[in-house]
């Protein structure tokens, strides 16, 4: 395509890239391109004026092509998007170059060499917009029906908001009762209500509703379509197995409190529990405390047990789990209350009661709690003798003077860890972090959403949470489910394969690199060739480079664009 009017505006964003790159002279040698109709700077080019400053460029200069030149697409991609549609310009044919993260900020130390890398890759922006064309949004019909995976606060939680907007929810629960780990707890921060009263409350709404089902002792096993209309399968408690049609999944499969190793401070020594046995043991035996027939009278809680780790060892948990400081201060509250002579220490490496949760640890200071803080490389250590157990701690407060207590119980404050949930990962095709949790696509921008889209995971499967911020999520699923099902359709971006049955010889290669079973085998005249599903194609590329054909390109990121960017990009070095 010849005789494009392109306009190009290239960001400052406040000096994040501006301190870097001359701006400036960027504008000026890609206002000399062909095709481009106009090139300004901005200061910052998302913000309302700046966009209504390119939306007049667009119509008054009739461009048919826009490039800005900002931060990461994962951040305003969205945004000029849509910008572009107020203007009335197609918003396929707006490219978003990546000034910040891919330049300004990776060559912090050399302006000038970071200057002239940016006009190359602004270069490659025009030349992908040259070659762009308008494209269309795919719609899809949506089936009113949600399944929700996990029946623990943060499921149960789900299920009603789903339910009080008139979508019906198939609850599935893998063991034989809701209410997950939160159903076996005491009293909970910060209002100091039990997590069975929490639970029943919850089980027995969710018990009440007319489009609520709930499967015990079940498991998702498989999952076909697309979003908007998927096709489930429950292996049920009786070995039987039942399909569904839902629109949407929202996965809250929780967490498992980490099991220390035999030793791990103490741990399998009499008398050394984990923090949820404690929080189970004061459930069941408020007043008088006691473990074992015997009366506690100390305890000394031991932060940071399989969590924090460090980072050299394999199978070390480095993330913090963030709730265990809060459940832990607000325990010593709660023993304070039951017996205000039991004595408390607590062995901590940092404190992080975050937000408000930071009256949990100044309540238990003022009730008498002891905090004495060691240091990643000489933590405390847990032994017994004939007197009972022994515990040492360096305390840095005091110099790092050593500290020896003998407590009647030893609380090991364990974090969060991923559950195993490896064929409920399978059959999702939802993708898993580092720490073992499924990801989500932005920590920010997208928090609930995963790369497969109508699949939304929520609560502590995600990460380490608390109640409040399990619901939290739970709540934002909810919405982003009811914006795809309530409306009775959905529309998908259509930046996605296709393939030129004239080259296809039908290798089946493209299906292999396929991670979302997008492509199948069709007849065409007298051979076969690939087709691509537009609704369940991801538009990844991973099936580009091997055709041996170059039969397979992505709308939007076509071949011959591609080609451009990399001549654009090589055009001063040859």
């Amino acid at each position: 395509m010849t005789g494009r009017r392109i306009g190009v505006v290239v960001c400052q964003c406040g000096g994040n890239i501006s301190d870097y790159v001359d701006t400036e002279k960027v504008r000026r040698e890609i206002e000399k391109e062909g095709d481009v109709a106009v090139a300004k700077v901005e200061m910052f080019a998302c913000s309302d004026a700046a966009q209504q400053a390119t939306i007049q460029d667009i119509k008054d200069k009739k461009l048919d092509g826009v490039v800005v030149c900002s931060c990461s697409p994962k951040l305003h991609t969205a945004t000029f998007r849509a910008m572009a549609s107020r203007a009335g310009l197609n918003p396929y044919e707006y490219t978003q170059v990546n000034l910040r993260e891919q330049c300004s900020w990776a060559h912090t130390h050399d302006k000038d060499a970071a200057t002239e890398k940016g006009i190359k890759l602004v270069r490659a922006g025009v030349a992908k917009t040259r070659l762009s064309e308008p494209l269309t949004r795919i719609r899809v019909d949506t089936v009113p029906q949600a399944v929700v995976i996990g029946a623990g606060v943060a499921g149960l939680r789900s299920a009603l908001a789903l339910s009080d907007l008139g979508i019906s929810v198939h609850l599935v629960e893998k063991s034989s009762k809701a209410g997950g780990q939160v159903a076996r707890w005491g009293t909970l921060f910060p209002n100091d209500r039990t997590g069975s009263e929490l639970v029943d409350r919850l089980v027995h709404e969710v018990s009440s509703r007319e489009n609520i089902v709930l499967y015990l002792n079940s498991e998702l096993v498989g999952k076909e379509g697309r979003v908007g209309d998927f096709t489930v399968k429950i292996r049920t408690g009786t070995a039987d197995t039942i399909t569904l049609e839902v629109g949407a999944i929202v996965v809250a499969t929780g967490f498992d409190p980490y099991t220390p190793k035999q030793g791990e401070f103490g741990f399998g020594l009499p008398g050394v529990i984990t923090l949820p046995e404690f929080k189970e043991l004061l459930a069941q035996h408020p007043n008088p405390i006691v473990y074992q027939g015997r009366p506690i009278r100390s305890v000394a809680y031991v932060y940071c047990v399989g969590s924090r780790g460090p980072t050299n060892e394999e199978g070390n948990h480095t993330y913090c789990s963030r709730y265990c400081c809060s459940a832990t201060s607000h325990l010593a509250t709660v023993v304070s209350g039951l017996d205000p002579s039991v004595r408390q220490f607590h062995l901590f490496r940092d404190i992080r009661t975050y937000g408000k949760y930071e009256h949990l640890y100044e309540t238990a200071l003022r009730r008498g709690s002891v905090y004495l803080r060691f240091t990643e490389e000489d933590p405390p250590t847990v032994a017994r003798d004939t007197g009972g157990l022994v515990v040492k701690v360096h305390d840095r407060l005091l110099a790092g003077e050593e500290v020896e207590i003998r407590p009647d119980l030893v609380v090991l404050v364990t974090g969060m860890v991923a559950r195993e949930n490896d064929a409920l990962t399978r059959a999702l095709k939802i993708p898993v972090g580092q720490d073992g949790f499924y990801r989500e696509v932005h920590v920010k921008l997208r928090p609930v959403e995963t790369v497969v889209d109508g699949v939304f995971i929520v609560g502590a499967a995600q990460g380490p949470k608390n109640v409040a911020e399990s619901v939290q999520s739970a709540l934002a699923s909810v919405s982003k489910s009811a914006a795809l099902l309530m409306k009775g359709y959905v529309d998908l971006d259509p930046l996605v394969a296709r393939v030129d049955p004239s080259l296809c010889v039908w290798c089946d290669e493209c299906t292999k690199a396929c991670p979302y079973g997008a492509i199948s085998e069709v007849e065409y005249g007298d051979k076969h060739v690939a087709e691509v599903n537009s609704v369940l194609c991801k538009g990844e590329g991973a099936c580009v480079p091997v055709c041996p054909k170059q039969a397979v390109s992505v709308r939007g990121y076509t071949n011959e664009q591609i080609l451009s960017m990399i001549d654009a990009l090589a055009k001063e070095a040859a």
